[in-house]
Formats: C-alpha cells, sequence, structure tokens
C-alpha cells in the first residue's frame, strides 16, 4: 500500500483537533499514513497541535505567520506531505473522518481520483442548514457551468477529496478562498474519478467561516479558472453504491 496523506486547513479549531486525530488514526488502521496540520490560528490551536505531534508519530503541523486562507493552507499541505496519496478535509469534523477508509480503498482500486458526495444514493447533506445548502447549490450551479470539467462531477465543490500525487505535478495550482478541489481538478491531470457515497455531518465545536468574501473570492477563481484550466477529454466517472463500497473496502484493504 501507498503511504496516504491526509492535509488539514485549521482555524481556530482548537475544540475539533485532538478529536479529529483520534477519528483519523482509527478510521486507518492498518494503512501507513500521516495527518498533516497546515494552521493559521489565533488561539490556542498550534499549541494543541504541537502537543499531538510530540504525543502521535502520525501528526505534523506548520504554523503559518503573515498568511492566511485555506486554498492556499491546502497547496501548502500538499507540497509538505510525505505520501504518494494525498487527501484534503476539514477540520470541524462535518467530514466524518471514517469516509477516508473507502476513499483510499477507490484510489487502490485504480482511480485517480476518490470524491465523497453529498448527492448520490446513500448520500446525505443533513449537516448543512438551509442557507448554507442554497450557498453549496449556487456554487456547484457556477461551476459546472463556468467549468467543464466539473459538470460529470455531482459535489464538485465540496472540500474532501483524495488523489494520486501525481495527478498535480505539473499542475499551476494558484488557488484563492476556499474552493481548492475547484482548483485541483481543473489544473491536475486525470482520468478516471470515483464518487462514493457519505453524510455530511453537524459542525461539533467552532464557528463556521463562510462570509461574503469567501463568496467573492469563489466567483474570482472560476473565472480565472476558465482561462487556466487543463484541456483535457475522455474523463470517466464512476458512482459506486453504498453495498458496493463496502465490498471494495474488504477487497482492497480488509
Amino acid at each position: 500500500m501507498q503511504k496516504l496523506s491526509v492535509v488539514v486547513p485549521t482555524y481556530n479549531e482548537k475544540g475539533n483537533v485532538e478529536n479529529l486525530v483520534r477519528q483519523v488514526d482509527d478510521a486507518l488502521q492498518g494503512i501507513d499514513h500521516e495527518i498533516v496540520f497546515v494552521d493559521d490560528s489565533t488561539d490556542e490551536t498550534p499549541e494543541i497541535l504541537e502537543r499531538l505531534s510530540k504525543e502521535n508519530p502520525n501528526v505534523s503541523y506548520e504554523h503559518r505567520v503573515g498568511e492566511t486562507g485555506l486554498a492556499t493552507a491546502v497547496i501548502r499541505g500538499f507540497r509538505i506531505a510525505k505520501g504518494d496519496v494525498l487527501a484534503c478535509m476539514d477540520a470541524d469534523l462535518q467530514h466524518p473522518p471514517k469516509i477516508l477508509r473507502p476513499m483510499y480503498a477507490a484510489i487502490l482500486s485504480g482511480a485517480d481520483f476518490c470524491i465523497p458526495s453529498r448527492l448520490i444514493p446513500g448520500g446525505d447533506d443533513g449537516g448543512l442548514n438551509l442557507y448554507r445548502k442554497f450557498v453549496s447549490g449556487t456554487a456547484r450551479w457556477m461551476g459546472k457551468i463556468l467549468l467543464p470539467c466539473l459538470r460529470k462531477v455531482s459535489d464538485p465543490t465540496s472540500g474532501l477529496f483524495m488523489f494520486r500525487k501525481e495527478c498535480i505535478d505539473n499542475a499551476d495550482l494558484k488557488p484563492v478562498g476556499w474552493k481548492i478541489m475547484v482548483e485541483v481538478l481543473a489544473m491536475s491531470e486525470y482520468s478516471t474519478i470515483v464518487e462514493i457515497p457519505y453524510a455530511f455531518q453537524n459542525r461539533e465545536s467552532g464557528e463556521s467561516k463562510l462570509s461574503g468574501k469567501v463568496t467573492m473570492q469563489y466567483i474570482e477563481q472560476l473565472f480565472g479558472l476558465m482561462k487556466r484550466a487543463t484541456k483535457r477529454k475522455g474523463i470517466t466517472v464512476i458512482r459506486w453504491s453504498s453495498d458496493y463500497t463496502d465490498n471494495m473496502v474488504k477487497k482492497y484493504i480488509g
């Protein structure tokens, strides 16, 4: 099995990071992995990450000073990660860490990308309130209209995904704002995406970082990618059912 690096951007998530590490380690038992935090926090999150990195050999972190932004934090995490397979997830536990195991099975099966989806049978976006659902739906609609590479993907504006590191070897990643997967899908080299269902969770601690500034950055990002996106044909998107996903985990991981 290839080493898996789980990249987690953090901003004032002191109430979540310890629980997140525990759940990720549980989900990835038997899999060579690391958890890479890139932190822009102004609260006690860096102190907690420092302690966790000393207690747990799977944990590392970098605290940035004078630089902020989820997307740039994720790209920094991709650069310092040691794994051949990279994953990105939020720190707030709305992305359930247990989904990492079937995501990794999808990569082992031959996929270049695995994208969990709230919007296919077996998925659920119940962790979003009505306003967030409206904002998320509008963002998906805009992305699919403006970027052809997103049209076959059911949940392209999520922050939860996994891929082979080689996909970004030649990618000119210049993200703004929060929608990092949109940037990676638009600029990387790949041919096969597997979608698996998952249930978006309620936030356990901390506050959402959604703002009007984030919305404007996303619009800026989309129009920039219309000019920069890699031209490609023949992307295959395969959707696994919940039962099939379970069977593939047993087949490839046990």
